[in-house]
């Protein structure tokens, strides 16, 4: 691990791809807030900025990064594969797609959005992404939402272990089984939906840890994940609030901190089960 722009650490994946551990996620924000949003993120300090074809927003998150004036190779940009789009060629095609409104020639990491195992075509379409990726369309290749059994399903299939696996994490949710296995595998945790859409925020635990430190308890959560080594992306279209996510690095928890956080886990959802969800 080394750090990048401020002092967002860098983790390496196992194709040895570096992503900033901290980044800005664009879910649910409308194509006319978009542009505005990522501007804002990018002039803060963020360097990773994480979208999906499904969110509609792709072509702004695209036009944001190039009128921020950065280089191409300052930004880490994900995007990810619907589920509409599953299937060998339908996978390929959608990535053209993504590129297209992204205005780029490669993504750094796609992600299968969800598995749909009721559909049974994630295994068609990580092949397509293996390929993808040998094309170097993109440099890194991952799933979002995916079970053990889905994670293993793909390796014993194609040879090919995704270097990321993004899925709802929170204090109330926190997948210590499923982290121990992308640790045996050497795969990545990635957190969406960080804050539980702001749920853990008034946590009698959170909230004190937050006075002791004098920080906020969204901060105090996003410091949690990044000490649990998750990456995270934190969304928000408010100035302040983008500002305040990413002042993260000049402050820790202490181990009976983290501890207490890791006593909130109730294995409780916002969003749908991975094992079941089919989007229309």
């Amino acid at each position: 691990m080394s750090t990048s722009t401020g002092n967002v650490p860098l983790i390496t994946l196992q194709d040895d791809t570096e992503i900033p551990q901290l980044g800005f996620g664009v879910f649910q924000v409308p194509p006319r807030e978009t542009v505005e949003a990522v501007s804002r993120a990018l002039q803060t300090g963020y360097r990773h900025i994480d979208t999906a074809a499904a969110y509609g927003n792709e072509a702004e998150v695209g036009a944001a990064i190039r009128d921020s004036g950065l280089r191409r190779d300052e930004v880490f940009i994900t995007t990810k594969c619907s589920n509409s789009d599953q299937g060998f060629e339908e996978a390929r095609r959608a990535l053209n797609r993504s590129l297209e409104r992204l205005g780029l020639n490669q993504v750094d990491l796609y992600l299968i959005h969800w598995p749909v195992p009721s559909r049974d075509r994630y295994v068609d379409t990580w092949r397509a992404f293996i390929e993808s990726q040998r094309a170097g369309l993109v440099r890194s290749i991952g799933v979002s939402n995916f079970q053990p059994d889905h994670l293993q399903r793909l390796i014993d299939e194609t040879g090919v272990t995704p270097s990321v696996n993004q899925v709802e994490l929170h204090p109330r949710l926190q997948q210590s089984d499923l982290r121990q296995v992308h640790a045996s595998l050497g795969i990545a945790t990635e957190a969406w939906s960080p804050l539980a859409q702001g749920a853990v925020l008034n946590d009698p635990t959170v909230t004190e840890i937050a006075r002791a430190h004098e920080r906020t308890p969204g901060q105090i959560v996003l410091r949690w994940h990044l000490q649990l080594s998750n990456i995270v992306i934190p969304k928000s279209v408010t100035p302040a609030r983008i500002k305040e996510n990413f002042e993260l690095f000049d402050f820790e928890l202490s181990s009976e901190e983290m501890h207490q956080i890791e006593a909130l886990d109730r294995h409780e959802r916002i969003g749908p089960d991975p094992d079941t969800f089919v989007s229309p």
